[in-house]
């Protein structure tokens, strides 16, 4: 069950994202639900698969600044590594990353079930 507490459990810092929502509880569970559904994170993992390190840099720079907001920082820390990898072009294995960020995706995923 998405709350409050269960993403504070996962390391997001829930405060500043409910700031960011006028302290909004109900508006800023519909964004993380939202955002959990957002095409970027497929666009993300294709582009990777692809080799396109332009279309993996702006899905993963789309994500980054959704994820800031909301503050689900244990979804924005790998997103924010590998976009800045991905603007200064470097050609790097980014599965670690990717599957880190799928794995906490999941997680919070979870929580909106």
């Amino acid at each position: 069950m998405l709350t409050t507490e269960a993403l504070k459990a996962l390391g997001g810092d829930v405060q500043d994202g409910l700031a960011r929502c006028l302290n909004n509880e109900q508006f800023y569970f519909t964004l993380v639900k939202k955002v959990m559904d957002d095409a970027n994170f497929d666009k993300l993992g294709e582009a990777l698969k692809a080799g396109d390190l332009k279309a993996g840099f702006e899905a993963a720079h789309a994500l980054k600044g959704v994820l800031g907001n909301l503050s689900l920082t244990p979804l924005y820390k790998p997103v924010q590594e590998m976009t800045e990898l991905l603007r200064a072009g470097t050609e790097a294995d980014y599965t670690p990353y990717f599957d880190e960020i799928a794995a906490r995706k999941k997680e919070i995923s979870a929580l909106c079930d």
